[in-house]
């Protein structure tokens, strides 16, 4: 006779069990209290990306009865049967709790105003997405989420996607307090903060008020918010409120043992709803394991929990953070080897045993691409390479080593599977070993094992494409797509990550598809490119104007030096020989435009992957030893290749003798006059890794030059990777400079005739960014104050005095309020 499993839960966990189990001999009904199919809760945020939910949904379940849209609302253990809302009764043989959790709502005044939401489903972003376009404010919106963990900063990202400038709230003294030590926790801070959010750490709301349209929050440290929406994303809770007469653990949850079955020998429970011999587990890996161990025992095995790996690898408001182990270095005798690299925006500790032979944990932030690697050796020997600063971490893994902890699968099954010929790519491995299906933290891993296995690796941008960045471009050019979204529906699967958007908002903008804040570009955008300027430590902007080949007339100077003055901004000459303005904030930003754009300035794009500056000497005009007119041709090329779009910033520079004083080989592109004309560099760049250019011709007249530098600059366009510096492309270019040359120069595949055509439309088509926002009242409406009304300064943001400047305050030196 068959046999019933009742399953009351429809989400991650409760979606798992019923996969593993659905070809069983069980006869499976499912309770969902949901409207809608089981979906990734875990990537709930991207639902903000297209508001389509059916991006989210899990793979269909087949082999069960599926009850969406009804809620059980009681469950008779001695007649062994569940009741739903409707009044439907189900027996069952098995019963399985998979309910899940509810958010943590803290006692705050205020918390069930309208405007004030929980972040957990997508009805709570379709209710937050509501709030948000009723607000009246014009411009950016402001929004608060509290609670400053995984959670609170998942929604703020969420936030963020809905344009609103968000505050994150954070009772503990530090971001993420259960998964990031201090260290982590305060580059984590900077790093976000660079990215239109606000962090309150060591504080709390203690109230909320309604004012008008407009909600205030007041915040234990006494700081008001004014905001249009409130998020609370302060922790979750186990779910628990069907009266079942069953035992809870000691911080909730239903008190199961280590087979995940209650007091009830006929009552099951897991995942965020189950407390395994008294411990609660808020994350999805240790609840597919605990629907590992039901299904096991449903079939008659023996097999028990193993244990949670609470190692959690993510991508926060696009920065990489994990941790591992004991990340906090809580074992006795315990040591810690940590590298801060505040400069490249990284930070690193590894925990070792007090005899520095045994890995405990770690914590990486800025940079995890060390995570998949070290994850695996917690608890074996640690090599000793990786105490020292900047230790390698391609280290040999053991076969036993848990490559995915959502799945527990080891290093030496996923080898097998590579070796036997079952799985030759990262989608085969995940169909066949389940590795990478959960967080997808592994991923990179099992890229690296297909390698070590002699499996050559496709040079896809990114799990949406296919397609390297080159032949993307390519795609573009010859379908003359014009929009993300049509780019990814012809050509690419799902929604699009921070890996693929900015590549093909460079594409698009390489390709001169309009504005980079039109409706196709804008929403591909960092904050830059999104606000035309560059984002400092203290959310205010810097601006800088063009000045070609650095020659500036007084007049010139004269304009800036009254915009620094009455907008009282500080003041830095830059070593492009441009002159940076700091401290604006986003609603002053189109009135120092303005003020610059009538004194016959324009954007200098130093916020974009673009052309930044042709730096020059003073050449024949003024020096003595210059034999050709620097000025005039670094004038000359910065006006011909501003805002050209590129992979990466592009340098420039033209020395007007040997002496070499605009330092131009060591630019992408670089020029050194000679007696018979001009020496061009290709590939050279200062930064972390130095690199000299390389002399790609030498001795020729200008119109050869700039013809040459036409095509170099649009064959890298078209063919380098994404973020890829001219230097790293020309290292890596098969043929090295000798294939360049034989490309750009003897046009050995007859492409030189349309690189040149590309780069004439661009010089034809050019349009000042700045002066494109001002002539458009909808583009202008974004530049708006996000925590007060327009044209009311922010009260977080202040300055002290130094050496006859305002410069941002920082901690422990007296503020001035501006």
């Amino acid at each position: 006779m068959t046999q019933t499993l009742v399953v009351i839960g429809n989400g991650m966990v409760g979606h798992r069990l019923v996969e593993i189990l659905r070809d069983s001999s069980w006869r499976i009904v499912v309770f969902g209290e949901e409207s809608r199919p089981a979906y990734d809760r875990v990537a709930l945020s991207s639902y903000v990306d297209t508001w389509n939910s059916a991006d989210l949904e899990l793979t269909p379940l087949s082999g069960c009865e599926l009850r969406l849209g009804e809620k059980a609302v009681s469950v008779d253990r001695e007649r062994r049967v569940v009741t739903g809302a409707s009044g439907v009764e189900v027996q069952y043989d098995a019963l399985v709790l998979a309910t899940g959790s509810v958010p943590f709502v803290p006692p705050v005044p205020g918390r069930d105003l309208p405007g004030c939401h929980v972040y957990r489903t997508i009805d709570d972003l379709d209710d937050i997405r509501a709030t948000v376009q009723a607000a009246d404010r014009p411009g950016r919106h402001s929004g608060m989420v509290l609670g400053g963990g995984l959670l609170g900063l998942e929604a703020a990202n969420a936030l963020r996607g809905m344009g609103v400038s968000p505050h994150v709230v954070e009772l503990a003294p530090r971001l993420m307090p259960i998964q990031v030590d201090e260290g982590g926790a305060g580059l984590l801070k900077r790093l976000v903060e660079k990215l239109d959010l606000t962090v309150h750490t060591g504080t709390s709301a203690s109230s909320i008020e309604r004012d008008g349209s407009r909600l205030i929050a007041k915040l234990a440290s006494g700081v008001e918010l004014d905001l249009d929406v409130v998020v609370f994303s302060a922790g979750i809770r186990p779910r628990t409120d069907l009266d079942l007469g069953l035992e809870l653990g000691p911080r909730g949850g239903y008190l199961v043992d280590a087979a995940c079955r209650t007091a009830d020998p006929h009552v099951f429970a897991i995942g965020e709803c189950a407390a395994v011999e008294g411990v609660a587990y808020g994350l999805v890996a240790p609840g597919y394991a605990m629907a590992e161990v039901v299904a096991d025992q449903l079939h008659g095995g023996a097999k028990t929990f193993p244990g949670a790996d609470l190692s959690t690898k993510l991508k926060l408001l696009g920065v990489d953070v994990a941790s591992f182990g004991d990340a906090h270095a809580q074992t006795e005798g315990a040591l810690e080897v940590v590298v801060n690299n505040a400069v490249a925006g990284t930070y690193s500790k590894l925990v070792v045993s007090d005899d520095a032979k045994t890995l405990l944990g770690g914590v990486l932030v800025g940079d995890a691409s060390a995570y998949p690697s070290l994850r695996p050796l917690v608890g074996k020997e640690v090599p000793a390479a990786l105490l020292q600063p900047g230790g390698a971490v391609d280290v040999e893994m053991p076969a036993d080593a848990q490559v995915c902890s959502c799945h527990a699968v080891t290093k030496q099954t996923i080898t097998d599977a590579i070796q036997s010929g079952v799985a030759c790519d990262v989608a085969e491995l995940k169909a066949c070993t389940k590795a990478g299906t959960g967080c997808g933290s592994c991923v990179p891993m099992l890229k690296k094992l297909l390698t070590d296995c002699g499996v050559e690796q496709s040079k896809a941008l990114c799990e949406h494409f296919t397609y390297s960045r080159a032949e993307l471009f390519e795609i573009v050019r010859a379908t003359r797509v014009t929009t993300f979204t049509a780019l990814v529906e012809k050509h690419g699967t799902g929604r699009g990550c921070d890996i693929c958007k900015p590549a093909v908002a460079s594409i698009l903008a390489s390709l001169n598809n309009g504005h980079i804040l039109g409706e196709a570009q804008a929403p591909l955008q960092d904050t830059n490119d999104r606000f035309l300027a560059n984002l400092q430590r203290n959310g205010t902007y810097s601006v800088v104007p063009r000045i070609p080949g650095g020659e500036i007339t007084p007049e010139k100077l004269i304009v800036i030096g009254e915009v620094a003055r009455d907008f009282g901004l500080y003041t830095k000459i830059t070593g492009g020989q441009r002159i940076d303005l700091f401290g604006a904030t986003v609603d002053q930003l189109p009135e120092i435009w303005r003020r610059l754009v009538d004194a016959g300035f324009e954007s200098g794009h130093a916020y974009g992957k673009a052309l930044r500056t042709v730096k020059s000497c003073v050449g024949t005009t003024w020096c003595r030893y210059g034999v050709q007119d620097s000025v005039g041709l670094a004038i000359e090329l910065e006006l011909r290749y501003r805002g050209l779009r590129s992979p990466h910033k592009l340098k420039s520079a033209v020395s007007g003798c040997a002496r070499e004083c605009a330092e131009a080989r060591g630019k992408d592109f670089g020029v050194i006059a000679t007696e018979n004309g001009w020496n061009l560099y290709v590939g050279g760049n200062g930064g972390f890794t130095p690199r000299h250019a390389d002399l790609l011709v030498s001795d020729v007249d200008t119109e050869t030059l700039i013809k040459v530098i036409d095509r170099f600059l649009m064959f890298y366009i078209r063919t380098a990777d994404r973020l890829q510096r001219t230097s790293a492309w020309l290292e890596g270019l098969d043929g090295g400079l000798d294939h360049l040359r034989e490309v750009i120069v003897d046009d050995k595949l007859g492409i030189c005739d349309e690189l040149e055509a590309a780069m004439a439309a661009h010089v034809h088509d050019y349009a000042d960014e700045w002066r494109g926002v001002l002539e458009d009242p909808e583009k202008l409406a974004r530049f708006t104050s996000f925590v007060n009304a327009p044209g009311t300064p922010d009260p977080t943001i202040s300055f002290r005095a130094e050496r006859g400047q305002r410069v941002p305050v920082q901690l422990g030196i007296p503020e001035v309020v501006r």
